[in-house]
């Protein structure tokens, strides 16, 4: 009796496994289900060499093919060591084979498909070595990290990019803001909605977290801040400062996806993640892009928030960007250290700086940097590329740094002028931005003075003492 006849009898009788019912349903598997099924079944082997790999083959489609022999040729010949946490790249591998695509061309001109009997599944790499690495190995195993099902999980992660195409309502997972910039582009902020948000905090603390970043990378990194960054240029004959355009929205779900693969997480976990932490804006939205902006950035910027990509205003964004450009300031810093200079990245702000030679040969520097960024799939923003030398006031990430870490003089006396009228007049008067904790938000204005230079903290306290709450 054939596999199929075997399978009709059996759902006949009530008898049938959800396995035969799915392969009665598809009695003709798909070229793509054919490759997966024999991916799965190349990692099923009991040894990664050509007689244990055939027979695995043999096992899963239930009879021995001629072809099989070349394909595991072929296949051992690409992959030294057995694919364990890639299951899709062996079965895309396998789909693109010489000995495969003649088996299944051959089956189609005769009319007899190639069936699958047995869909094997293996264990990932990942399970052998998350102890040592936190990785996760299944989607079960992330599902119950996140506390949702494995429908619940499949909703969220939105691989399929539902929610763009949905209605607007209640069960979309972002709402959206536009802020409009005075003769710029304008600025979507893309906010997750209360579960959303917990799951990808969730994310970012259990499996974000323990990834590395680069040195160069200063914010959202735990022990590193503006400060830190702006430190390692005080001092330098010249500091040259550049941002990059719409840099969140320029992280796309394909790069995140490398990024945890790279990271160690299986294929699956990683796909799912992927999905969890991008996010693709619907047309409704960008339709209503406020004005600002030259039509090219306009354009630019819808192309990019139409595309999978990372979300300003999720948790999970900053440590993830820090992750996925992580090629981008190694190659930054290699630039850097070849034209003796420091390099430092806060977000989308990258800053340089170096001794006279460097601000002999500026230009040329940055369109080194340029040139890198562009085939990193990013942009520098020409209008804020700024060269500074000693002799004028040079910052980085609004921090001066000409001699050493310091406010601006125009913070420095704003914040001091706010606190002498609110001596003479009441805080309440200088409270103009209805700050809940008004008290609160003058104590941190003269904390940050104070950790980029502790000699003027002593006045602003004095006077911060003299305020009648």
């Amino acid at each position: 009796m054939t596999t199929s006849g075997a399978n009709a009898r059996a759902i006949a009788t009530g008898s049938a496994t959800a396995g035969a019912r799915i392969l009665a349903r598809h009695p003709h598997p798909s070229e793509t289900t054919l490759a997966s099924a024999l991916a799965h079944a190349f990692l099923a082997a009991d040894a990664w060499n050509r007689s244990a790999v055939i027979e695995s083959a043999v096992s899963a489609l239930g009879a021995r093919r001629r072809w099989l022999g070349p394909l595991a040729t072929e296949i051992l010949r690409i992959y030294h060591r057995p694919p364990t946490d890639s299951p899709r790249e062996l079965a895309s591998i396998i789909a693109r084979c010489a000995p495969f695509l003649s088996a299944v061309d051959a089956a189609a001109r005769r009319g007899v498909p190639i069936r699958i009997q047995h869909h094997m599944v293996v264990p990932t790499q990942a399970q052998a070595r998350d102890e040592r690495m936190h990785l996760i190995s299944t989607l079960t195993e992330l599902s119950t990290l996140l506390e949702l099902s494995l429908g619940e999980l499949d909703w969220f992660a939105d691989t399929k990019k539902w929610n763009r195409r949905a209605v607007p309502g209640h069960l979309h997972h972002y709402h959206y803001e536009w802020r409009r910039r005075s003769g710029r582009v304008p600025r979507l902020f893309e906010v997750p909605q209360s579960r959303m948000r917990a799951v990808q905090r969730t994310v970012l603390a259990s499996i974000l977290s323990v990834v590395p970043t680069h040195d160069a990378a200063h914010g959202f990194v735990p022990g590193r801040s503006a400060i830190t960054g702006a430190q390692r240029h005080a001092g330098s004959h010249v500091v040259i400062a550049l941002d990059l355009v719409t840099f969140f929205a320029r992280v796309t779900a394909r790069r995140v996806y490398s990024t945890l693969r790279q990271a160690g997480h299986p294929e699956a976990v990683a796909h799912s993640l992927a999905g969890l932490c991008t996010n693709t804006v619907p047309h409704r939205v960008l339709s209503a892009m406020p004005p600002g902006g030259t039509p090219e950035a306009r354009f630019a910027l819808r192309q990019a928030l139409a595309t999978a990509h990372l979300p300003q205003g999720a948790p999970t964004s900053p440590m993830l960007a820090n992750l996925a450009v992580r090629r981008l300031d190694s190659r930054l810093e290699g630039w850097a250290t070849h034209s003796g200079a420091t390099y430092t990245r806060y977000a989308d702000d990258l800053a340089f700086s170096g001794d006279a030679l460097l601000l002999t040969r500026a230009d040329a520097f940055v369109r080194g940097v340029q040139r890198i960024v562009l085939a990193e799939g990013h942009q520098l923003n020409a209008l804020k590329t700024r060269v500074r030398k000693r002799s004028v006031r040079q910052t980085v990430t609004g921090i001066v740094v000409n001699e050493r870490t310091n406010v601006t003089r125009t913070e420095f006396d704003r914040l001091s002028a706010t606190l002498h009228n609110c001596v003479l007049h009441g805080a309440a008067s200088q409270n103009r931005e209805k700050h809940a904790d008004f008290r609160a938000h003058l104590l941190g204005r003269i904390t940050w003075v104070e950790s980029l230079n502790p000699g003027r903290s002593a006045r602003l306290r004095g006077e911060f003492a003299r305020i009648r709450w």
